[in-house]
């Protein structure tokens, strides 16, 4: 169902396996819409309805099912003619208010993408000579009926069943997530198209097109309506351990390995004024001592960040979290790529209709790589 707000329009789906256009008294009583895009606590939308009687029994939307729990919902906007989806999830709770006069009456829909359907039932399994990559693989081949394509990046450290067998002792999700963490990685579910979702498992990408850039102080060429930046200069953590070798049963350190965080995006990267012991290496072979060493920094926070506010109309589009994008007009310091880490999408609709979008962004240090971002 398409809802025109501004010049842009909403795009709502719901259906309890196979999301299908919102009917219309969901449509027209819909009141507030948001939905978060967040790289570290993932994506999630809320929904605010008014509710009219039918008749003195009940509310028709409660009736009907369509807000029942579990039910999939997928949300998009258009900017023109190509669609944009910024959520495909599942409704995971409801909150009503009756109010206290006739028409006061709303409820309050939230809702997780469809990771949460990896996490409701632990499981107990073992995984005899699987690298993680494919473990992974195969837990997310389960879930192909939600239209979700496994995307992960291969490992290189095999284990041996004599050795040790990796096991499952919890939710699928968790399970992706220890495995994740373990290697230095993220993952999250893509919106593709309405109804299908990449599953990507791998280091952060900072590959593809940086997306339209974010102008501050240039006139009538700004699309933002308000911008800081922040520097923590306590973020990064070194990481120092050793590893045995087995025959001769020297300790020998781990080396320096490179950060998989390519390619870089601040011309000074911040130094690394703490650093974590790692207590466990001394036990695992090479190759999974320099591997924990490198998840270990890899999963440190970046120190520079920033956080603001976009004009939707002047943009044009919609941000999207877990890309680059570029920032101009706030002085060498501070202009150039940056990752997006959280976008929040809020649609009013009505007579007070409005799209904002706020940001959060963070690179490794400060200074721009390039002396030009793309417009």
């Amino acid at each position: 169902m398409l809802e025109n707000v501004l010049g842009i329009r909403l795009v709502l789906l719901a259906g309890p396996s196979v999301p299908l256009p919102a009917p219309y008294e969901l449509m027209t009583a819909l009141t507030r819409l948001e939905v978060t895009n967040d790289s570290a606590q993932g994506d999630g939308f809320q929904l605010t309805v008014t509710l009219a009687r039918s008749g003195v029994a009940d509310y028709d939307l409660l009736q009907g099912g369509t807000l029942a729990p579990m039910t999939r919902v997928v949300v998009g906007v258009m900017f023109g003619v190509v669609p944009e989806v910024l959520i495909d999830g599942v409704i995971t709770h409801t909150q009503f208010n009756p109010g206290s006069a006739p028409g006061e009456a709303t409820l309050t829909v939230t809702g997780r993408d469809l990771t949460t359907l990896m996490d409701l039932e632990e499981k107990n399994a073992s995984y005899e000579n699987q690298p993680d990559f494919l473990i992974v693989t195969g837990v997310l081949a389960g879930y192909a009926r939600y239209g979700i394509v496994p995307q992960p990046t291969p490992t290189t450290d095999v284990p041996i069943m004599l050795q040790r067998i990796p096991r499952q002792q919890e939710t699928d999700l968790q399970l992706i997530r220890r495995l994740a963490q373990g290697n230095g990685f993220v993952f999250y579910l893509e919106p593709v198209t309405f109804g299908v979702s990449t599953a990507y498992w791998g280091p952060e990408n900072r590959l593809g097109l940086p997306q339209p850039a974010l102008s501050v102080n240039l006139g009538s060429a700004s699309n933002v309506k308000s911008l800081d930046f922040a520097n923590d200069a306590l973020a990064v953590v070194g990481t120092r351990g050793v590893f045995v070798e087995p025959t001769t049963k020297t300790s020998i350190p781990i080396p320096a390995l490179p950060s998989l965080k390519v390619p870089p995006l601040a011309a000074m990267p911040a130094t690394p004024y703490r650093t974590a012991l790692q207590r466990d290496t001394a036990k695992e072979n090479s190759a999974t001592a320099a591997i924990s060493a490198l998840a270990s920094t890899m999963n440190s926070p970046d120190p520079a960040t920033a956080n603001g506010e976009l004009d939707s109309v002047r943009y044009g589009t919609a941000l999207r979290a877990r890309k680059l994008v570029g920032v101009r007009g706030a002085g060498q310091t501070h202009d150039g790529l940056w990752y997006v880490r959280r976008v929040t999408h809020t649609i009013m609709l009505g007579a007070n209709a409005q799209y904002s979008q706020r940001f959060s962004l963070s690179r490794e240090g400060t200074g721009a790589l390039t002396p030009v971002v793309r417009p």
